[in-house]
């Protein structure tokens, strides 16, 4: 079995809690994922299965969105709700003073990585010495904030949710930290749900009980995402069937024998390299006026997963 399943990852279980459950209903041993949700997030997350996994370090489109639940007046020392509370104070902020400091956390920024996370520092994990009751300097980072909306607000409970659409790398529990800290009050997250990963939404996604049901049903494979999809980013070039052989043994095509030959693409572009039949072989790239194998995603004799 070669693709991708999207699940929607459940509260409380690890990214690698559900390729656990993931390889058990499949079958498939080779499988991987695009990027870890933290055990109390919920939602998109990719599952990498068999040919697949190859795509893992190729992957172009890293960029991520997730809904947000927050709380003022409260900080931890997770920035979420699920820590040891730190400090907490009275406060009645309102939805035109956060709408107003928006701007400032939108667009390329820089973020401290939190203490509980899983950065490395020094061959160490973050998160391992933060147990340690450790804490370390951390470098900043420059990610990046495409879009960020307060999409609900309670001025009451002085809670309210976020919109964030961002690149990877980018902590949402220390965007609402500053956020927090910029407003004077502080703030914790409290609930995280991603709604989009490596092009993919919640409509592309199955929950583990749906995915049970269709392991009893057989019926998985037509829930399977092709290979080619994380890729949708990149041009397609269809070859003949000789060309496709010869791609597939790893030998470079004339792009002026393709249907590139009028317009010829500039050097290290990457092309989705397709049969007669429409099966994805895998990655070129092109080199002074030829194809090379860039990555395969299918054996010879194979059609595209």
């Amino acid at each position: 079995m070669n693709g991708v399943i999207v699940i929607d990852k459940p509260q409380g279980f690890t990214s690698f809690d559900v390729i656990a459950v993931v390889r058990r209903l499949t079958g498939q041993r080779k499988t991987g994922h695009t990027g870890t949700l933290d055990p109390n997030a919920t939602g998109v997350l990719p599952v990498l299965l068999g040919a697949a996994t190859k795509a893992q370090d190729l992957i172009v489109n890293h960029d991520k969105e997730y809904r947000a639940d927050f709380r003022l007046g409260l900080t931890t020392d997770t920035l979420d709700i699920w820590g040891r509370e730190t400090a907490r104070c009275e406060s009645r902020v309102t939805r035109a003073q956060i709408e107003a400091l928006l701007p400032r956390f939108t667009g390329e920024i820089r973020q401290i990585p939190p203490m509980y996370s899983a950065v490395q520092q020094n061959g160490q994990r973050l998160y391992d010495l933060a147990r340690k009751g450790i804490e370390v300097e951390r470098q900043a980072r420059q990610v990046t904030v495409y879009r960020l909306e307060l999409t609900a607000f309670d001025e009451t409970a002085q809670s309210g949710e976020l919109l964030v659409r961002c690149s990877k790398g980018t902590y949402v529990r220390t965007l609402i930290d500053d956020i927090g800290a910029a407003l004077g009050v502080g703030a914790v997250m409290t609930a995280l749900r991603r709604t989009f990963a490596c092009g993919y939404t919640l409509s592309d996604c199955v929950t583990l009980d749906e995915l049970k049901v269709l392991a009893q049903d057989g019926k998985i494979a037509e829930h399977l995402r092709p290979t080619e999809s994380l890729f949708d980013v990149y041009d397609a070039l269809t070859v003949s069937e000789a060309q496709a052989k010869r791609f597939q043994n790893g030998a470079s095509l004339d792009l002026s024998r393709t249907s590139l030959r009028s317009r010829q693409p500039e050097n290290q572009t990457i092309l989705r390299v397709k049969n007669p039949s429409g099966d994805f072989l895998g990655l070129g790239i092109t080199a002074d006026g030829a194809l090379k194998n860039y990555k395969l995603f299918a054996p010879a004799g194979a059609s595209g997963g």
